[in-house]
């Protein structure tokens, strides 16, 4: 299969990324939104999935999609204790589209994943808000930073902190 264009996710029709990063002091964190398409979620919902690889995670959403396979609102990638905060953005964002969720209709299903940022950042300073999420969210486009940003900014693996790359021999 060959690559799309921007060699992105955003080679899929439709999908969006927006960024919020969060560098002050002792913080490296930040969100990152995934928008699968721009129109109601909540009301033209996505065929979805989930495969767990590393269940030591926090998440919110996972479960739902498995029962219904179905995703209905975009994806916040966040640190640790951020995704209670993710979640209170894409609650009241659906709300906010639809104001008959949870009276009329059922109630939607925020989708925040995680990953500790502790390692390089402050993470008990609980630093990201609301604004912070819905600026990720309000950011999203095809045209997105990539590497150490929104979520990844705190990220390391094995004790070491880099973004992914291409090696090619000059």
């Amino acid at each position: 299969m060959e690559v799309g264009p921007k060699n992105t996710i955003c080679d899929v029709e439709g999908v969006t990324i927006g960024h919020l990063t969060k560098i002050e002091g002792d913080l490296r964190t930040g969100f990152t939104a995934i928008l699968p398409h721009k129109g109601n979620l909540f009301r033209e919902k996505l065929i979805a999935g989930t495969e767990v690889i590393n269940g030591f995670g926090k998440s919110a959403g996972l479960m739902q999609i498995d029962e219904l396979g179905t995703l209905e609102s975009p994806i916040l990638l966040t640190n640790t204790f951020g995704v209670g905060t993710g979640i209170n953005v894409l609650c009241r964002r659906a709300i906010a589209e639809n104001p008959d969720i949870g009276w009329s209709t059922g109630t939607v299903n925020p989708v925040v994943m995680e990953c500790n940022d502790g390692y390089l950042s402050d993470i008990q300073a609980m630093a990201l808000t609301e604004d912070d999420a819905v600026a990720a969210l309000d950011a999203a486009s095809t045209d997105f930073e990539q590497g150490s940003v929104g979520a990844g900014t705190g990220m390391s693996a094995f004790g070491f902190k880099a973004a992914s790359a291409r090696l090619r021999d000059l």
